[in-house]
């Protein structure tokens, strides 16, 4: 075994989580195009030395595509321009359930590779989608149309509101006898959550004797 391999290979891990490190946790999970073409160059210029190249030039070199990353993203931030012209714009692909034609023919996207965007974010139709847009790292950010879209906590406790106003009401037209049934009923205590019991470390109700 040839020493010298080793002591390269634990630099170039070592060097390149340094130079990762710099280059952001943004570059690591979700690249745009400037940061995909740095980050692959790193990774070439880190097989170097396993082929007989010098692993300090190779890391220096390193050095100096990471610091060209972070300098042009300190330029988009200073200049909308800038950004525009170094990372791009979003791109609308669906407006209101209607296909941006024009947008997806830019964009060299088939509608096949849009639905495919959608399922894996559980869209069942193009149609549920209010907006859609391609972003510059190749992610679809989408809303739902209102009536589809997942119930809130706000929304939840107005829900909450007008069955209390209800109760109310109809405790002032009936009578307390039906309507103290019914809150009775839909006031019965929820069962244990299984996160509840992993924060106090034991069941309220033992399980089976051969599942424990």
């Amino acid at each position: 075994m040839e020493w010298d391999l080793l002591w390269k290979a634990i630099i170039i891990v070592l060097g390149g989580t340094f130079l990762l490190r710099i280059a952001g946790r943004k570059s690591i999970s979700q690249m745009t195009l400037t940061q995909t073409v740095i980050m692959v160059g790193i990774g070439s210029l880190l097989i170097q030395p396993i082929a007989g190249k010098s692993v300090w030039s190779t890391l220096i070199v390193g050095l100096v595509l990471v610091l060209t990353l972070v300098v042009m993203e300190y330029v988009q931030i200073k200049g909308d321009s800038f950004e525009k012209l170094i990372t791009g714009k979003s791109k609308i692909i669906i407006e209101n359930g209607v296909l941006q034609e024009q947008n997806l023919k830019k964009l060299r996207m088939t509608v096949d590779q849009l639905e495919m965007k959608l399922r894996q974010q559980s869209v069942q139709r193009i149609d549920d989608v209010l907006w859609a847009a391609l972003e510059p790292n190749g992610q679809v950010a989408l809303l739902l149309k209102e009536d589809l879209q997942p119930a809130t906590k706000k929304d939840v406790k107005e829900l909450a509101n007008a069955i209390e106003q209800l109760q109310n009401l109809l405790y002032q037209q009936t009578g307390q006898g039906q309507v103290a049934q019914w809150s009775e009923q839909s006031q019965r205590p929820d069962q244990e959550t299984i996160f509840e019991e992993v924060e106090r470390k034991s069941h309220k109700n033992s399980p089976p004797d051969h599942l424990q």
